[in-house]
């Protein structure tokens, strides 16, 4: 049985309130905490960037699994890394102590976990001599919000952290179903770092502009084009997942997104049938990239919130844009 045999996370000690974010921001209190959907969200040193964060949360596997049984290292974190042009994940691979792993990278912003997930389990499935994955992600995406760009007004809940999961081939505690996954590219250009790559290289000019922070050239045109199709492919590909593992709507018990604002959370719950209890809304930790259902799925084990039997969904939506969704099938305990 190919599933997620463990997970974890790792949490900045560094805390930022609602309160502190309203002073950043001007945004009331009140409003980032029902509006945003946020309390608080984590925040990494300076000394710890992408990969630190990521290690971080594998150490935390690795401390109950012996790293040299782990065949392939994936990272699937936030592309805004340690450096530009550089694979974190050969670092991760040889700070973790994982010797007879060989390391890749997956990006697809805040989509990836799901993606990460689905290529793991085929990977296991196609390849006898893989018996273990391990899938880390770090963020540290709250270094790129220009709080003075109102533009930008819907990251501010970007925070930091890291997260990890082992796939393993022998897995007792999950199984992994199927995954859905769409893509709109017409979304491609709405959200974007504008300055340090080939169309704008690194110069005064991007610096004194802010162009080193992510952006949203034109908030009004994504949102009348957003708005229409963001739930409806959230719906999509969470049922489509669910159809394509054999299980119904009406299975779902346990629902993982990523942290977006309340009211697109509370929609997307509405569509499913599902209570709020059903689900982990990061109030405290705000969005970390593609980590979101990984923490999620964390937090749900943690909590007690996943039974024996019950089927849950991570999903999580990237700019880019892309919804992506994978089913797991709980079970409970770990032979590993």
């Amino acid at each position: 049985m190919i599933g997620i045999e463990r997970t974890s996370i790792y949490e900045p000690e560094t805390i930022e309130t609602a309160a502190e974010l309203a002073i950043k921001t001007t945004i009331p209190e009140q409003v980032i905490q029902e509006k945003f959907g946020l309390y608080e969200k984590r925040i990494a040193l300076e000394s710890m960037h992408a990969s630190d964060l990521a290690i971080a949360a594998g150490k935390k596997i690795l401390e109950e699994v012996d790293p040299a049984v782990i065949d392939v290292v994936i990272y699937f974190g936030s592309p805004f890394k340690d450096y530009q042009v550089w694979t974190a994940s050969s670092k991760i691979q040889y700070e973790l102590g994982t010797t007879n792993a060989y390391a890749f990278e997956m990006m697809n912003v805040s989509s990836c976990f799901p993606l990460a997930v689905k290529v793991a389990k085929d990977m296991l499935a196609s390849d006898r001599g893989i018996n273990n994955i391990l899938l880390v992600g770090g963020s540290k995406e709250s270094q790129i919000i220009n709080y003075d760009n109102p533009r930008a007004r819907f990251m501010f809940n970007f925070a930091d952290g890291g997260a990890a999961a082992l796939v393993s081939r022998n897995a007792s505690k999950s199984e992994i179903l199927a995954s859905s996954i769409l893509t709109d590219g017409s979304f491609s250009k709405d959200v974007l770092v504008p300055g340090g790559g080939t169309v704008h290289p690194v110069s005064t000019e991007v610096v004194e502009n802010n162009m080193q922070y992510i952006d949203v050239p034109d908030p009004t045109g994504m949102k009348e084009r957003l708005d229409p199709v963001s739930i409806p492919n959230f719906e999509k590909v969470i049922k489509r997942s669910l159809e394509k593992s054999g299980v119904s709507l009406h299975d779902l018990k346990v629902l993982l997104p990523l942290h977006t604002k309340k009211s697109m959370f509370n929609q997307i719950l509405e569509k499913l049938d599902l209570e709020e209890k059903q689900a982990i809304y990061l109030t405290h930790h705000g969005h970390m990239s593609a980590l979101d259902p990984c923490y999620g799925l964390y937090l749900a084990e943690k909590e007690g919130l996943l039974q024996k039997g019950d089927i849950a969904v991570m999903v999580t939506a990237g700019t880019g844009y892309t919804w992506a969704a994978t089913a797991l099938r709980w079970f409970g305990s770990s032979l590993l």
